[in-house]
């Protein structure tokens, strides 16, 4: 999945939205979406207000809590357990919109032999879809946007022929 991601990121980042809206990510279920063989558990993700983050793993809720740092565009989650912090994480964003929230972990992740992107999905958007079903429905993000602007040129091009036309007459 993650070269996919490489190859259709970069093509489709320019209708990303920006983590400083967040009214993308708030308050919806995203669901987690991985290309491992043993991934067979329903991971649903919850940013709320005020920073509540939640994380439901076939229906079993852990808190956390979630920051966007507004300064450097970074998001920071932190899981607790028994109201301690076990884990703390940073993620710069690699792509949002309305259906898919896909972050990247800061750092070097390759070297250290993990993925690097946390791909999310909404969940009535993409719950019972296997992975590269998913990559596919990201990926026409780029088909779709790309044939309108080939459509809006053809347009402008008829346009300035017809005017050209007329113009000679």
């Amino acid at each position: 999945m993650e070269e996919y991601l490489n190859v259709i990121l970069p093509a489709i980042r320019q209708w990303s939205e920006d983590l400083r809206e967040e009214e993308f990510y708030l308050g919806k279920g995203w669901l987690e979406i991985r290309d491992q063989d043993d991934f067979h558990e329903s991971v649903l993700h919850f940013f709320n207000e005020e920073g509540e983050y939640l994380q439901s793993v076939d229906g079993n809720v852990h808190k956390g809590i979630w920051r966007y740092m507004p300064q450097v565009n970074k998001l920071m989650i932190e899981q607790m357990a028994g109201g301690n912090i076990i884990k703390s994480e940073l993620f710069d964003l690699a792509y949002m919109d309305e259906k898919f929230f896909i972050l990247k972990k800061h750092g070097d992740q390759v070297r250290k032999g993990n993925s690097k992107y946390w791909v999310m999905g909404q969940e009535r958007a993409v719950a019972g879809l296997e992975w590269r079903d998913i990559m596919e429905l990201l990926f026409n993000k780029y088909r779709d946007n790309s044939s309108f602007y080939k459509t809006a040129l053809i347009l402008v091009v008829i346009i300035a022929m017809i005017a050209v036309i007329f113009s000679t007459l």
